[in-house]
């Protein structure tokens, strides 16, 4: 399965993607709480990122308490305020409003403690323009800051303008060799308006440039793509910004390092931001 798409719904708290092909070593679940509501868990085979999308919570691991968690209405109204979790550890969550979390979870053996990612912690690179059709911007919320406190995974927000390209110039991340690393990686889209749509690109190449395979699928406000192979740019409709909560899990290291398709590479010295977007990334 080289990539695969899941429609919007009600997941009812349970994982989207609990280590299911073809992102092996990739977890992720959303988490819907009224005020007072709990929930309790304990990955043991994952490190975890808990970042609160909406709403305030209170958040324990392993008795370590990081209070009022979570200081934005939506994922429109400033920057994200999330809890690393570690790996194997006992963690409550505590609504103290109605609260929306991302839970992105990496495979594991690493044991690191908890920690606190403020909104100002909270790493931005500007890419792209509007001249070009391209300009996004991502936020890195588990990034540089992660060096040496966590292991082999990334976490971010992309924001997208109105009838813009994301991850263009089409670049993959599926080899591990000089000049690329490998990746799985999960999309998870959102619309403003929620009326809102977009197209998920998804190919392969053989190394003379040959299409070897090639999907495209339309995606939805609450949709959800992953892939581990393949080169894989995005774009939203004229009319609505897009917004991807993005999770990169690295197969032997943590550091992302893009290989950028030999045919559109001469891109990269016309749209702004390209060299410290790959940066922010290593």
């Amino acid at each position: 399965m080289p990539a695969r798409h899941i429609l919007a719904c009600n997941h009812a708290n349970k994982p989207i993607l609990n280590a299911e092909s073809p992102v092996a070593n990739t977890y992720f679940r959303l988490l819907v709480l009224d005020v007072g509501q709990t929930e309790e868990f304990q990955l043991e085979d994952f490190e975890c990122l808990a970042v609160v999308l909406s709403g305030t919570a209170d958040i324990t691991v392993s008795g370590e308490c990081f209070a009022a968690v979570g200081q934005r209405a939506d994922i429109w109204s400033g920057q994200a305020d999330s809890v690393y979790c570690g790996r194997n550890k006992s963690v409550s969550i505590v609504a103290r409003s109605r609260v929306e979390l991302a839970l992105a979870g990496c495979r594991s053996k690493a044991d690191y403690p908890a920690f606190r990612v403020r909104p100002d912690e909270v790493d931005c690179v500007d890419v792209g323009s509007n001249e070009t059709k391209s300009r996004r911007r991502i936020f890195h919320i588990l990034g540089h800051n992660g060096v040496g406190r966590s292991g082999d995974f990334l976490v971010s927000e992309l924001y997208c303008d109105e009838g813009c390209w994301s991850g263009y110039p089409p670049h993959k991340h599926d080899t591990d060799r000089e000049g690329e690393t490998a990746h799985e990686e999960v999309y998870h889209y959102r619309f403003n308006p929620p009326s809102g749509f977009g197209g998920q690109f998804w190919y392969e190449e053989s190394n003379s440039g040959e299409l070897l395979d090639s999907r495209v699928v339309m995606t939805r406000h609450g949709d959800t793509v992953c892939f581990d192979t393949g080169f894989h740019p995005t774009v939203t409709s004229p009319g609505h910004a897009e917004y991807i909560f993005t999770i990169l899990v690295g197969k032997t290291q943590r550091s992302l390092v893009q290989h950028f398709n030999a045919k559109h590479r001469h891109m990269l010295d016309k749209i702004p931001g390209i060299a410290a977007m790959c940066e922010k990334f290593k």
